[in-house]
């Protein structure tokens, strides 16, 4: 089975780190957010993906090659964004008859997808929101999707679709697609795979939905820390370290060097990186990131960067140097 993943967004919101680091190799509870996703859906029997690509596509090219050598990947450059329905229209020529699975690459979901891929009809994932205007909405009648809604002016529905789509008739799919594009059927200027799937809903396509509590944004920094939060919770790494203090939980990598320090809760130390006589605190210090003498809370230290002296809160891009007195 196939999955499509786009990746091409330039992570805007997640400045300065998105200058030197595509967003979905930000590091989130000890790996990039592409790792979790990639992870979960092998667990799950995905066999192949399609990655839709832009900013800075060398690095995830690079990262997935050496991750996973043995997953079967192929690339599409997404040049210029025109929604996620292009992004899809743009892989049709990846897509066979194998149903398919369509998961957005900058939110990392925790969900049984075993039950949702052996189902006899197109599935959905949703979840109950205060403020359905932002998202993409399901109405559902009898246990169906009667219609679909792109961030809706008035709320119909308060069930968002969450980034998890499984589609038994992808050929039904493209077919939608291409009409969009041929028609230049756009909502809020861009192509939206919402309103393909309601073509397909049109024409006769069942489709259901399926609950997603578990569903972690990583779009913001503050999102951000509080998805290495969440996902701390539930596997954080167990180990003791001379002249560390750890309060659980954290993650710190096998390779980082830490001395002197109080570490945790909630604070995620990547590999290679390097703390000294510091406290962190609900942060996350990447790969070959220095830090000495500082409090680092609800802070973010990209990759390659710097930073001495002082008690502040920071928000530091990759490759960075910083000096607080």
């Amino acid at each position: 089975m196939r999955a499509i993943i786009p990746v091409a967004g330039v992570g805007s919101r997640l400045r300065p780190h998105t200058f030197t680091l595509p967003k979905v190799l930000l590091n989130v509870a000890g790996k990039p957010i592409l790792g979790h996703i990639l992870d979960k859906i092998i667990g799950d029997g995905i066999t192949e993906a399609t990655i839709v690509v832009g900013h800075m596509s060398d690095k995830i090219q690079e990262f997935l090659s050496s991750t996973y050598p043995d997953f079967r990947v192929q690339y599409v450059e997404q040049e210029e964004r025109m929604g996620l329905g292009h992004a899809i229209y743009l892989s049709r020529e990846t897509i066979g008859d194998e149903p398919l699975l369509i998961i957005l690459g900058d939110t990392i979901f925790d969900v049984d997808l075993g039950p949702v891929l052996s189902g006899g009809d197109s599935a959905l994932g949703v979840k109950a929101v205060d403020d359905p205007r932002r998202f993409g909405v399901a109405v559902v009648r009898d246990g169906l999707i009667t219609k679909l809604v792109e961030k809706p002016e008035q709320p119909i529905s308060n069930l968002a679709v969450v980034g998890l789509y499984f589609l038994r008739n992808p050929r039904l799919l493209v077919t939608c697609l291409e009409e969009l594009v041929a028609r230049d059927m756009r909502t809020k200027g861009e192509y939206q795979l919402t309103d393909a799937l309601q073509l397909m809903i049109e024409r006769g396509e069942k489709m259901r939905t399926f609950p997603v509590e578990g569903w972690y944004d990583c779009g913001k920094p503050e999102t951000l820390l509080s998805t290495n939060q969440s996902l701390l919770e539930k596997s954080s790494s167990d180990r003791t370290m001379e002249g560390v203090v750890i309060n659980g939980p954290v993650y710190i990598a096998p390779t980082a060097q830490v001395r002197n320090c109080v570490v945790g809760p909630y604070a995620t130390i990547g590999d290679y990186a390097e703390v000294t006589e510091s406290v962190v605190r609900d942060s996350i210090i990447s790969e070959r990131a220095k830090v000495s003498r500082v409090l680092l809370d609800h802070s973010i230290i990209g990759n390659d960067s710097v930073v001495t002296g002082g008690y502040k809160r920071l928000n530091v891009g990759g490759s960075s140097e910083i000096e607080t007195d």
